[in-house]
């Protein structure tokens, strides 16, 4: 069982950049996967980033060359850096963690004005 807590998020301009952060309640060594997803109002909530416990990352393509995923062990936290943003990418942003079962957390709101 995992509990995730999202923050940074906020209001952007255009070109300028945020940091998410995600909390976990426990060790996120031996979980399969964490990553970012992103719902804006009107869509279906998508991928964004992941990080296998492997180390491997895999992007969206609108997200490409401007995020990066990223965790730091000893905090039990996994980073979404968002550089060059864009209003498009506004949207709640979730935290997901893989250990066999889903997790979810609660979402951060990301606004990028143009």
């Amino acid at each position: 069982q995992v509990q995730l807590v999202e923050s940074g998020g906020g209001l952007a301009q255009a070109g300028g950049s945020l940091r998410l952060s995600c909390a976990a309640s426990r060790s996120i060594f031996s979980i399969y996967s964490m990553g970012w997803y992103r719902q804006a109002p009107g869509n279906q909530r998508e991928l964004v980033a992941t990080l296998t416990r492997g180390s491997t990352t895999n992007y969206a393509d609108s997200v490409k060359g401007r995020f990066t995923i990223s965790r730091d062990n000893a905090k039990n936290t996994v980073y979404l850096q968002m550089n060059t943003l864009k209003p498009e990418d506004t949207a709640v942003y979730f935290c997901n963690a893989y250990d066999g079962s889903t997790y979810w957390g609660q979402g951060t709101q990301v606004t990028v004005s143009s």
